[in-house]
């Protein structure tokens, strides 16, 4: 009996147990695959993990090593652009709300994408006025996928240089409106974002003149890294967006400083869209600015010439930076006679000069032409030649005025000085659209100033082969050569008489009166032509050769020289293309143009005795007239004149238009 009751009690113990192992292995089973029946995926059911409350959450990572999880506050995230988001929004891979999350496979949330996609909806729905947020962030996203943060990382080819949440904490992300005490307050953080990757840029930056406003003195105005390098559309710095781009940003701050590097030949070319000449921060550094006092700064006394040389170091086409270049003075204008008393002053008298001269002889055009006009309003015409002295045949000849070496000369001066006016004012308004398409025709300024001298060389040749010419004539004829006489170039008094004879012919109250061999006018276009050789030529080799000048000249004979160039240079252009034409092509008396005289080198003699009234009688009562008379140029040499004057005439004119957009509005002057 005992016995059998023993073997009961074990059986049953033993059937007992069995079935609690097995109840309790369904449970466990249970609690590891079956969902939870409470189970939730909203915010608050994250929160009560991830609020950062929990003390630090780790996670293991594919390799077995552990990873820190960021927690989120939930007062910041409700607060943020993200706020009214489920976190599985994002998360999609988490299906559970257990700790660690099972996970399944889903796309990964992408920031671009998605706020593509939101923008396209709201165009969809006509919605874009009541999001224009999210239109910015799509322009941002597709400026951010052609930068250089969008690009693979060199490093490892499996991600790129920077995404989103790199920059945007995406859990607590709310930039506040431009223009609010908060957005300025948000921009100095931006430093501390950059320098989490670009620590070393960070350190320079600190420590430099913009670092300190903003780390020491909280200046709200003070450079940080997206004013600079921009925010989304960041361009590797070497390239020539981001050269131009950075320069441009500078300029958005120093605006006075911007706009007198601009009028400098190294912002002329910055301007047209070329990098290759001085900018901002080749001289003033990039991140560790300091100020000009500082030693440790660049344009320090001491360390300026080496900045100097490091684009003007002896290779390739710039020479050598020698010690005027110290005294140079890249930001001098004219409005500061303290500090710039040599730019100063020469900027008042070119300008004195500009005045004076457009005054006197735009009034003097404009008086000649309603004199020519009225005349012939009221049907006057030049006086018939009386012929009774001369031979039959000599009605319908022409008189020689200009032999073939003046009309050569005449021709290669008038073409170099168009191809320097073209190339020269492109740089001085390279503000303007037509400046830049210019530079582009010729494949960059570099180009462009390689024909600018090699037709200032061609200009200064004739030049100098002109006054041999006229030394050696006046030397094989010195005996009877007159220095005031009739033939000579050289003022004297009847051009004077001359002068005021045409003011009173312009009024109606006298004769015109009767011109020699040279009007005062025309001795005037001769004799400038010395003045514009000694101005914008010699300013022209100081800026052509500036090492040679500068071992000899203190630094700010540039600025002068820069200021007489230009203005001398849009004095001679302005005055050629209005005043020079008008008084040879453009008078009633002309029409219709081109008088070509300077071509064919004769006139006929109907022309000659109504231009050169005193000459054609002098001539006439020394018997030398017939000496002069030639036969009249074919008409296709005729033809061919007339082709090739109105081809510079309109190219001449064409610039015109270009300068006085220059100067109205592009690139004022």
């Amino acid at each position: 009996m005992g016995t059998n009751k023993f073997a009961a009690w074990v059986v049953a113990a033993t059937v007992l147990l069995a079935g609690s192992a097995a109840v309790g292995s369904a449970a466990a089973a249970g609690s590891k695959d079956a969902p939870s029946v409470a189970q939730k995926l909203d915010n608050a059911t994250c929160e009560t993990c991830h609020d950062g409350k929990k003390g630090k959450l780790e996670m293991p990572t594919a390799s077995g090593e552990k990873r820190a999880v960021q927690s989120v506050s939930p007062d910041k995230y409700q607060k943020s652009v993200h706020g009214k988001m489920e976190c599985v929004a994002c998360h999609k891979d988490i299906i559970d709300s257990t700790a660690p999350h099972r996970r399944v496979a889903a796309p990964k949330a992408e920031c671009a994408q998605c706020h593509l996609d939101l923008w396209e909806a709201a165009k969809r729905d006509k919605k874009t006025a009541e999001k224009p947020r999210l239109g910015i962030v799509a322009e941002n996203v597709a400026a951010y996928k052609n930068s250089f943060h969008a690009r693979q990382n060199k490093d490892d080819p499996t991600k790129q240089n920077a995404v989103c949440s790199d920059c945007h904490n995406v859990h607590t992300f709310d930039v506040p409106p431009r223009g609010t005490a908060e957005r300025k307050e948000w921009h100095l953080t931006v430093p501390d974002i950059c320098g989490k990757c670009h620590e070393d840029h960070l350190e320079d930056w600190t420590g430099s003149v913009h670092g300190k406003e903003v780390k020491e003195k909280h200046n709200l105005k003070s450079a940080v890294c997206s004013d600079c390098h921009t925010t989304h559309d960041i361009v590797g710095s070497s390239s020539e967006k981001a050269k131009l781009s950075i320069t441009a940003s500078c300029g958005d701050c120093h605006k006075e400083a911007f706009k007198s590097y601009k009028a400098s030949y190294h912002g002329q070319v910055n301007t047209l869209g070329y990098s290759y000449t001085a900018k901002c921060f080749d001289c003033h550094g990039s991140h560790a600015i300091q100020p000009s006092k500082d030693p440790a700064s660049k344009l320090h006394p001491k360390n300026r010439l080496k900045t100097c040389q490091k684009c003007h170091s002896g290779k390739k086409d710039l020479p050598e930076a020698t010690p005027g270049f110290l005294s140079f003075s890249p930001h001098g204008t004219s409005d500061n006679f303290e500090k710039y008393p040599e730019i100063w002053l020469t900027t008042k008298f070119m300008v004195a000069l500009l005045i004076g001269v457009f005054i006197f002889f735009w009034a003097h055009s404009i008086l000649w032409w309603y004199r020519e006009y009225m005349d012939r309003k009221q049907g006057k015409t030049a006086p018939h030649i009386r012929t009774d002295d001369l031979p039959p045949e000599a009605a319908t000849k022409h008189v020689r005025r200009f032999g073939p070496v003046w009309r050569l000369a005449h021709l290669l001066f008038a073409v170099s000085v168009m191809i320097l006016v073209l190339t020269g004012m492109s740089a001085f308004y390279a503000e303007t659209g037509w400046a830049k398409a210019v530079m582009g025709a010729f494949g960059s300024p570099k180009t462009a100033g390689l024909v600018h001298r090699v037709a200032a060389f061609t200009m200064l040749g004739i030049f100098f082969l002109h006054l041999i010419a006229v030394s050696r004539n006046i030397l094989s004829n010195w005996k009877d050569f007159k220095f005031f006489g009739p033939d000579s170039f050289v003022p004297n008094w009847k051009d004077m008489y001359d002068m005021i004879g045409m003011f009173k012919w312009f009024v109606g109250k006298g004769p015109r009166p009767a011109i020699e061999r040279w009007s005062y006018w025309e001795k005037f276009d001769y004799w400038a032509v010395f003045w514009g050789m000694a101005i914008i030529g010699g300013s022209g080799m100081m800026l052509a050769f500036p090492h040679i000048v500068a071992k000899y000249a203190p630094g700010w004979v540039f600025n002068v020289a820069m200021v007489v160039h230009g203005e001398e240079a849009f004095l001679a252009a302005v005055f050629l293309f209005t005043v020079h034409f008008f008084n040879n092509h453009f008078r009633p008396d002309k029409l219709p143009p081109p008088d070509v005289v300077m071509f064919t080198g004769t006139q006929s003699l109907q022309e000659f005795r109504h231009e050169h009234a005193a000459q054609y009688q002098r001539l006439v009562e020394t018997g030398q007239l017939e000496k002069y008379l030639v036969d009249a140029p074919s008409r296709p040499f005729t033809l061919g004149s007339k082709i090739l004057g109105l081809v510079l005439i309109a190219f001449g004119l064409s610039m015109l238009v270009m300068i006085a957009i220059g100067f109205f509005g592009g690139g004022g002057h």
